[in-house]
């Protein structure tokens, strides 16, 4: 699996996968395929895309660690951008089929309404960190300073929670908000645990 994982093969492989929801909800948009409220679908599925998304990047370093895959570290940076490429697009999808791009109505909503202003600020740490994810960029900062930022990914996950908890709170729905909550609880857990093993030694 490694020798295939540092195969110039895997990042367009691994890249066409990540695009494929894009993909299905653009054909599903033209071809009706949305339901009664298309507008209110498109949001979902694009929240829904970038909790996964930041699940599977959440995922790469315990699967590494543990099943001794170096080579899925070259995906990360790739799967982190399509994370924050759907949270755009959530976004997007709210200010346009919401608020029809009206920046002031955008702006009073988000300071009126907690969880959509803890989803914006989610999207906000999520530009941070995908303009902070270039070579160049990781050189002028200096490994520790990027290091400090990037470990800013676990205040996004706490956050995203919290916005889809609050979100389904209207409508007493917390089963999803519980699996995500499990998965990202879980992996957070393991990267604490690995902390605390690092400074004992």
């Amino acid at each position: 699996m490694n020798s295939w994982l540092a195969h110039r093969a895997a990042k367009p492989v691994v890249f066409c996968l990540a695009a494929l929801p894009l993909l299905w909800l653009v054909y599903a948009a033209f071809a009706d395929r949305l339901g009664a409220n298309p507008a209110e679908a498109l949001v979902r599925a694009t929240g829904d895309w970038t909790l996964r998304a930041l699940c599977v990047v959440l995922t790469v370093t315990p699967l590494r660690t543990i099943t001794g895959w170096p080579s899925l570290a070259r995906l990360r940076r790739m799967l982190g951008l399509w994370t924050f490429a759907y949270a755009v697009l959530h976004m997007l999808s709210y200010s346009w089929f919401d608020m029809g791009l009206d920046v002031p109505d955008i702006a009073a909503d988000i300071a009126k309404r907690p969880f959509i202003l803890v989803g914006f600020t989610a999207l906000l740490l999520l530009t941070a960190l995908a303009a902070t994810s270039f070579n160049r960029v990781i050189k002028a900062m200096g490994a520790k300073r990027w290091q400090a930022l990037h470990r800013s990914v676990y205040a996004v996950a706490g956050l995203a929670i919290l916005h889809f908890f609050w979100m389904r709170a209207g409508k007493h729905n917390f089963a999803e908000v519980a699996v995500y909550a499990a998965i990202l609880g879980t992996l957070l857990g393991w990267r604490l645990v690995q902390f605390i093993k690092k400074k004992r030694r």
